[in-house]
């Protein structure tokens, strides 16, 4: 699914206007009716108190459509005007007259004094500002977003939660509507998916309200996608009859240290359970009869006694994995360089290999084109230095696969991959997935499919999908805190499984709130 910007948001409006010959009080009229059949649905006639806070623009317009539904099918509604500004959208207007025909006079906010007593068992809608956005709230509305977040009511912003540009990251001491849901009007806005917008951002979803999907499919200047269950079914390769170990390819996982045996087995393993056909672990002397025992499936190579100096193998492989556990040492640094610099291989690079290369940058011209690097935030951050919000990571993000013409997999919630101009964010997993090893694992499963076919980009993709389907599926009998890497691997052939049946969701506890960062952006909203 593609990922639009607010500007491109508005493009479509325009053009679905005129490919299906409405008006734009019709199209809002629509999106108003969308969310009210979507809360209906929850609601199912609950005579719970709601109260709806609407701007004086289109998103606020929609909220008076809202309102005036749930007042004709007897819901407990109370609507309220923020009157943060003079001007007036006609969105607003006509359905503001609407909503009093239909017998509802809302209440105009216009200063503190006028703020409504809210409870944690009220139901609120957050209509106030949408994705059209552009400066920092101030004046009463500042307080009054802190006055709705405070009771910890149930909040459901339309479109995008008050206070959150859609492209861009905001501004320090920002009020920003925490939403415990989200309805985005037809596709996602990439602010959804960021850390920093994690207090805002509990739940979300995209709801159709009719735009012209023929329109956006023809859009030529859309970099960024969400990965869905359907993107991974396209690009799976169901297996044939007559084939054997030979035809889904040889991993080679290079990795491991003195201590340090662990993640290389976990990566080995996640190479065979993904579907490679066979798999070679090059370590240290002294982990050969730890993996030999572990994963009887793996074929061992050994370099020196307590860690990795040479680097040199004697089998054939399709695709190297390498990184996990090799640590850092003066040899070892010395002896992956000279790999690098010699090696021809696709190859997918994690953790300490990562972190050599962030001391050393000239080893990044050998890293061979469409190889995958999979750093989680810190690495990235020691290999191209930090960043002031999350847009910034992400535009370094592309500027160094643009530059380098390989791939990262930069981990974490909603783990981004990054090819050139273009970023996929995952939609699976969850904290579980915060433990010692799953990083690991995660190179293994990589490396993996690209051993069997996958092209890089595909592989990558679907690596990180999976990976995060085992834990979506895992947690439902383990919870969160239990689980552990080792418990990816009874889960790998259910996520495929899973490709082919119906998806489940899951809940995850709210974590703490950060504070907001500084953005580059010193305006005010008018």
């Amino acid at each position: 699914m593609e990922i639009l910007t607010g500007k491109q948001i508005y493009e479509v409006d325009k053009a679905t206007l005129k490919s299906q010959n409405i008006t734009s009080l019709e199209l809002i009229e629509r999106a108003g009716t969308v969310c009210f059949n979507w809360i209906h649905s929850k609601l199912k006639g609950n005579p719970v108190k709601t109260l709806i806070f609407c701007g004086i623009g289109n998103n606020g317009g929609i909220g008076l459509i809202m309102a005036r539904h749930l007042h004709q099918h007897g819901y407990n509604v109370h609507c309220y005007v923020v009157n943060f500004s003079k001007k007036r959208t006609e969105g607003f207007l006509s359905n503001f007259e609407k909503l009093k025909d239909a017998g509802v006079w809302p209440t105009i906010i216009n200063s503190t004094d006028d703020f409504p007593v809210i409870t944690p068992q009220d139901v609120v809608i957050d209509a106030i500002i949408g994705i059209g956005i552009s400066r920092k709230i101030q004046g009463f509305t500042v307080d009054l977003i802190k006055h709705i977040n405070k009771p910890k009511s149930y909040t459901l912003s339309i479109d995008i939660p008050t206070g959150l540009f859609p492209d861009k990251s905001f501004m320090k001491g920002t009020s920003i509507i925490e939403a415990s849901h989200t309805l985005t009007f037809q596709r996602p806005k990439i602010t959804l998916l960021l850390p920093e917008n994690e207090p805002y951002i509990y739940t979300w979803e995209a709801i159709d309200i009719g735009l012209d999907e023929a329109y956006i499919a023809s859009m030529k200047k859309i970099n960024n996608f969400i990965i869905e269950k359907e993107d991974v079914q396209e690009i799976y390769m169901p297996r044939n009859k007559f084939t054997h170990k030979g035809t889904y390819g040889h991993s080679l996982i290079i990795g491991g240290n003195h201590g340090k045996i662990g993640s290389v087995t976990l990566a080995a393993k996640a190479a065979l359970k993904v579907g490679s056909g066979l798999v070679t672990a090059l370590i240290p002397k002294c982990g050969y009869e730890i993996l030999q025992i572990s994963v009887p499936e793996v074929m061992v190579e050994v370099d020196a006694e307590n860690e990795l100096e040479g680097f040199d193998y004697e089998t054939n492989p399709t695709v190297i994995g390498i990184g996990v556990g090799i640590g850092t040492s003066k040899k070892t640094a010395i002896g992956f360089a000279k790999f690098l610099r010699t090696n021809q291989l696709p190859l997918v690079i994690d953790a300490d290999a990562i972190n050599i290369i962030a001391r050393d940058k000239e080893l990044l011209k050998f890293i061979p084109e469409n190889s995958i690097l999979t750093p989680h935030p810190k690495e990235f951050e020691r290999l191209f230095g930090n960043w002031k919000n999350d847009f910034d990571k992400l535009k370094k993000l592309k500027e160094l696969t643009t530059n380098h013409k390989f791939i990262v997999v930069l981990k974490g919630a909603n783990t981004v991959i990054a090819q050139g101009e273009n970023m996929y964010f995952n939609t699976t997993g969850n904290p579980a997935l915060s433990s010692a090893g799953t990083g690991d694992v995660l190179t293994g499963m990589i490396t993996g499919l690209l051993a069997q076919g996958y092209t890089p980009l595909n592989a990558a993709v679907m690596g990180v999908y999976l990976h995060g389907k085992t834990a979506d599926l895992a947690v439902q009998s383990t919870g969160v805190e239990s689980f552990t890497a080792s418990m990816i691997f009874n889960y790998i052939g259910k996520s495929y499984l899973d490709l082919f049946t119906e998806e489940k969701s899951l809940s995850i506890k709210k974590p703490s709130q950060p504070e907001p960062e500084d953005s580059e952006d010193d305006e005010i909203y008018v």
